[in-house]
């Protein structure tokens, strides 16, 4: 289904939004698409999703409580880290990935603010609205709905659209991080996770050329170590023979449980489709969904009104050390 035109809207702030927010956003923006409505996703959960997070999460009023708690008191040992210890919610979304272990939480919140220091040039002050570029080239995109395990599902084009003398693979980066902090906001994407399709359609060996093992290792360290979000699975699609010497370059950094789930489908749809549901793809991967295309300049007009909140994400971290 074709692209249709956004209309930007402000709503008031719910509860649940001042809660979950770390900025004092008072509208909470939405894009009208026709009769879709793209938003970030801060509604209760279903009991579909709850069942979820008891069953793969161990969440329960009880536990959840317990391991805040205790996640709090870990995270007031580490001095050097300045983050926001009184938010319950934030807490949590560090506790989710991590099964409800205070201990495994706290490590990963050290390896998430690690990780943006020692890449301190790829988030200093990394905004949608500094970064609309990526966007506007529409390299990258959210499908509006889920799949049928409830995840989000992002999609990179690298191959087609991708015109490297316009975009460069730091700014994709850039792109995927603003995507997946926004997507760490919602509670049902904390609790099911997301997946990723990346079509490499079109693929050129002067495209192949912009890779580094540097790049690679980066991405890698990021998406194995470093995001507080569960990637369930990688999708390459539409990849031609020439996609190994990229892939090569990926696969000295990847640990076995982030391997085995990355999956090779090529044009291959029925593949595709055991993994992710067709009526949840859109009629480019062999599916059937219904629902309004959402390309990069639209998620660009919600998630650059959410600019205060990216602030408010980039003003915590460990501590700049001042030299004598």
């Amino acid at each position: 289904m074709s692209a249709i035109s956004a209309q930007v809207e402000f709503l008031p702030a719910t509860e649940k939004f001042r809660e979950t927010m770390l900025s004092d956003m008072e509208l909470m923006p939405i894009v009208q698409l026709g009769n879709y409505t793209l938003t970030i996703e801060l509604e209760d959960l279903n009991e579909e999703v709850r069942e979820i997070a008891k069953k793969e999460l161990r969440e329960n009023p009880d536990v959840t409580q317990q391991a805040i708690k205790e996640l709090r008191d870990l995270l007031k040992e580490e001095d050097d880290l300045y983050i926001p210890l009184e938010n319950d919610l934030w807490l949590v979304r560090f506790l989710r990935p991590t099964k409800f272990y205070p201990e495994s939480a706290r490590d990963l919140v050290k390896r998430y603010y690690a990780f943006k220091q020692k890449h301190s040039n790829m988030y200093e002050d990394l905004l949608p609205s500094r970064e609309k570029n990526i966007f506007q080239q529409n390299i990258l995109t959210v499908q509006p709905n889920r799949d049928q395990l409830g995840r989000r599902i992002l999609i990179i084009e690298l191959g087609k659209k991708w015109k490297t003398d316009k975009v460069t693979l730091d700014e994709v980066f850039k792109g995927c991080v603003l995507f997946l902090e926004a997507a760490m906001l919602e509670p049902a994407t904390q609790i099911c996770g997301a997946v990723v399709i990346f079509d490499m359609d079109g693929l050129s060996l002067g495209q192949v050329s912009k890779f580094s093992p540097q790049f690679a290792k980066r991405i890698v360290d990021w998406l194995q170590d470093s995001v507080p979000l569960r990637i369930k699975n990688i999708h390459v699609v539409n990849q031609p023979m020439i996609f190994s010497v990229v892939f090569a370059l990926f696969k000295p950094f990847l640990q076995e449980k982030l391997r085995s789930r990355i999956i090779f489908h090529g044009k291959n749809r029925k593949s595709l489709h055991q993994y992710i549901d067709s009526t949840c793809l859109p009629e480019c991967y062999g599916g059937s969904l219904d629902l309004p295309r959402i390309e990069g300049p639209q998620w660009l007009e919600l998630l650059e009104k959410c600019d205060s909140e990216f602030k408010a994400i980039n003003s915590y971290g460990y501590k700049k050390k001042i030299s004598k």
